[in-house]
């Protein structure tokens, strides 16, 4: 059975909730607080989220690695297509999702909430807060009119890149491109989305 850490409401945790209810795949969500217990640490010392179990003595965390996981070990899915043009680009969208744009909203996000007030918009915020900016108008160029990412369904792809426009949105206060947001409206609106939202609801 898949197990799933995540903090309530985490957008990081959503992807993998969301990727198992689209493919149909049976999983128990545990929610953590913050900072997470030594419990939990002891199982994955980095104590960041998600983390999951499977069988077979399967532990790992890191979101994107856990949905290529997922794809590999309970597929083939369409959510990972095998055609190499299709292929190359739902990857590229998947990683981009951390790697160019959840990932430096770590750093502000830290700077926020956690920094001293002259250094809230420092060169750095300021940088990141444009790299992020320029992350989503290259993806919301892809997508135009388009109603997904990669082809005319649902990839993993979409279910990496839209939780973190949550982040972007909720946490920092970013503007997300007019075409992105209508997107990620509508892949709000699938029932699996909706039910991995009911799998780890916010406090």
């Amino acid at each position: 059975m898949i197990t799933i850490y995540n903090f309530a409401g985490g957008a990081r945790g959503l992807r993998v909730a969301w990727q198992c209810e689209e493919m149909g795949l049976a999983y128990t969500p545990v929610s953590l607080t913050y900072p997470t217990p030594p419990d939990y640490r002891a199982k994955y010392p980095p104590g960041s989220v998600p983390f999951l179990e499977d069988e077979g003595g399967v532990g790992l965390g890191e979101s994107v690695a856990i949905m290529l996981y997922l794809a590999e070990r309970y597929g083939p899915t369409p959510l990972l297509p095998r055609a190499p043009a299709a292929l190359a680009q739902v990857l590229q969208f998947t990683v981009f999702a951390e790697s160019a744009i959840g990932g430096t909203m770590n750093a502000l996000m830290a700077a926020k909430f956690g920094a001293p007030e002259a250094d809230k918009t420092n060169w750095s915020v300021r940088m990141g807060e444009g790299s992020v900016a320029g992350g989503l108008a290259y993806v919301a160029a892809v997508l135009g009119d388009r109603p997904f990412l990669v082809g005319d369904d649902i990839t993993l792809a979409d279910i990496a890149v839209a939780p973190a426009l949550g982040m972007w949105k909720a946490a920092l206060g970013g503007e997300i491109p007019g075409p992105l947001e209508a997107w990620r409206t509508r892949l709000g609106e699938r029932p699996a989305y909706q039910r991995a939202r009911a799998a780890f609801p916010r406090g």
